[in-house]
């Protein structure tokens, strides 16, 4: 965190988060369960050990308390806390709340008390990719290549909606778990921010070993997260830095931005994984790739695994219907809140697999694609058309991965009986078997809701009109979607 004005912030300050959005009554996305709420984390969550120290604070693994699942527990004093780093912080809220990629670590809740601020986030129980990897005994340029493409995935998904990250490096990679195979989650969006077209940056910020040679400069954008990403390839090829030495070494060797292939460390590597390198690391930014297409280098999708679709997911997506916007919401609040990752495994291998240009989402081509195989072109056109319609609940023109999740999740599964105790249990906050409005306000406090809206949303499951929700009335409307 920067140190850039010396006035402490408030350490009661009662803070909204800036993206908090109008119910439209249409989009239903993963922001309407995270907002920052006041109140003590310990009645939800309980502590199960220290994951890391700092100065700022501690990051702890918890679990919740009804569901069990665990959780990383981002826990940052206020005391102290300047303006500079508050805004840092805020910052990083904002981003991470709208941010929906599997490649991406997610932001579940947020509290404050007078003391701290708290973030709940994935839990990722593999550890740093930096450690797995020094401790690997065959890594190939296959392996490299599948880390490559997810990492470049989640690059273009934030650059897409101009999000730069300015600090991607081999430590701020984490696997989610301890398999050889693990899906990787980038991490620590303190120092990202959102830019407008043609904007440039002046803040000199990273670290200095991944550190673009415009950042010192003063005049930077997006391009210099690809620049970063090229030094993690580099990395991961031979195992040291394109630019290395003490730090006045270091920065004198980016400013020219030479760099070599050492004969005796390079020879084994494939020219196409060279030249891939020194796309990105271009030293003029207007001549280096974009993240995209870097993704789509032939070396990258040469090597990625072919992960046939199963059947079943293009099903349930064909199958998926529009429901209300309650079931929508409740549905979303399983995926994202209540499932493991072992529950979400398959349908990630699934998505990844018609995610084909790998951005972290699925465009209407993409599935046009995908259908072709199965239907004629103009009936997979038709189908298509309506799965949009139907899937594509925040309407973004596109299927995001908690909306594929919600559709081609097995109903029998999701919706169990199981599942649904869980999430009234977690609506249920003051325990005394019902939920009133304020319960589903707190939960949904994300996103504001008018009056008219809140009483067509009680009134869909409210079949006693006593204006509560039972378990029971929970368990009848959503078991109509299986």
């Amino acid at each position: 965190m920067g140190c850039a004005s010396s006035d402490s912030a408030s350490a009661n300050n009662p803070r909204k988060l800036e993206q908090q959005k109008e119910f439209t009554g249409e989009k239903i996305s993963q922001e309407i369960f995270v907002d920052l709420k006041d109140g003590n984390i310990y009645d939800e969550y309980e502590v199960r050990s220290t994951l890391g120290e700092g100065a700022f604070g501690c990051v702890k693994l918890v679990a919740h308390r009804k569901t069990k699942i665990q959780y990383a527990m981002k826990q940052i004093k206020k005391q102290g806390l300047i303006k500079e780093d508050q805004k840092i912080l805020f910052s990083e809220m904002d981003i991470l709340r709208l941010i929906d990629h599997p490649n991406i670590v997610k932001l579940h809740k947020l509290y404050q008390d007078n003391i701290h601020y708290y973030m709940i986030t994935d839990v990722c129980q593999g550890g740093e990719l930096f450690d797995k990897l020094a401790s690997e005994k065959n890594f190939t340029e296959k392996k490299a290549a599948e880390i490559m493409k997810q990492i470049l995935s989640a690059v273009t998904y934030c650059h897409e909606r101009k999000i730069i990250h300015r600090d991607l490096k081999l430590e701020n990679i984490l696997l989610e778990t301890k398999n050889s195979n693990s899906n990787i989650k980038v991490i620590d969006f303190g120092t990202s921010r959102k830019v407008q077209e043609n904007e440039k940056l002046k803040l000199k910020i990273g670290t200095l070993y991944y550190m673009a040679p415009e950042v010192f400069q003063g005049q930077y954008d997006l391009k210099v997260d690809v620049w970063s990403v090229g030094v993690i390839l580099y990395i991961l090829l031979c195992g040291y830095p394109p630019f290395n030495g003490d730090d006045t070494t270091i920065k004198k060797k980016i400013q020219k931005g030479t760099f070599e292939f050492n004969d005796t460390d390079w020879r084994s590597i494939s020219q196409d994984a060279k030249d891939l390198i020194v796309k990105m690391l271009k030293f003029d930014p207007q001549q280096r790739i974009t993240a995209q297409q870097a993704l789509s280098d032939p070396w990258i999708q040469s090597k990625a695994p072919n992960t046939p679709v199963q059947a079943n997911a293009l099903q349930n997506l064909k199958d998926f219907y529009s429901t209300s916007k309650l079931k929508n919401a409740i549905q979303l609040f399983i995926v994202t809140q209540v499932s493991t990752y072992q529950e979400k495994e398959e349908q990630l291998k699934q998505f990844k697999a018609m995610d084909t240009d790998g951005n972290g989402t699925i465009s209407p081509e993409e599935l046009k694609k995908h259908y072709s195989k199965f239907y004629g072109t103009e009936q997979a056109e038709k189908l298509v058309q309506e799965i949009m319609k139907q899937v594509d609940i925040n309407q973004s023109g596109h299927i995001d991965f908690n909306e594929f999740l919600v559709a081609a999740a097995n109903k029998e599964k999701i919706l169990s009986q199981e599942k649904l105790k869980q999430v009234f249990q977690m609506f249920d906050k003051n325990g005394d078997g019902k939920i009133q409005r304020a319960e589903l306000q707190y939960i949904m406090s994300g996103i504001k809701i008018d009056d008219g809206q809140w009483k067509n949303i009680l009134e869909e499951c409210d079949q006693d009109n006593d204006g509560e929700i039972s378990l029971d009335e929970l368990i009848a409307l959503m078991q109509k979607l299986k």
